[in-house]
């Protein structure tokens, strides 16, 4: 990542930006992101030297830490889509890789926690593709 990556919630209330390098691109599939994302996986960029910036909206941001874990969430209180977060403690902030507008820089580097993976989460690129909504 040569210029700083940019992103917002899907509202747009809140904007930012990332300057610096990211090192790893996990997709994590353990319980807790799946909750997270309602999805089969989170897809999260992490860095220790990159620094986030806030454009707007830093008043829309929640944190939701869960109790006795590492685990973190931030979202806009507007309209709930996932936003980066500082983890202080591990010295590293992390970016949903689906908040940014621009490029990531990098492609995922591992699949984590795969062992935890959704029951219906196998053999997903076997599945029919469709280029919009299904009609």
């Amino acid at each position: 990542m040569t210029s700083p990556a940019t992103g917002r919630c899907l509202c747009g209330a809140v904007k930012f930006h990332v300057s610096g390098e990211f090192e790893s691109f996990f997709l994590c599939h353990c319980s807790r992101c799946r909750k997270d994302s309602g999805s089969a996986h989170s897809a999260n960029l992490f860095s220790s030297t990159a620094k986030i910036t806030w454009l707007s909206g830093e008043n829309n941001i929640k944190s939701f830490r869960l109790a006795g874990s590492r685990h973190v969430k931030c979202f806009c209180t507007e309209c709930g889509s996932a936003l980066p977060f500082s983890q202080v403690s591990e010295g590293v902030i992390v970016v949903p890789a689906g908040s940014l507008d621009s490029g990531t820089g990098i492609r995922p580097n591992a699949h984590i926690c795969f062992s935890s993976r959704a029951s219906w989460d196998d053999d997903l690129a076997s599945l029919e593709t469709i280029d919009g909504l299904p009609g």
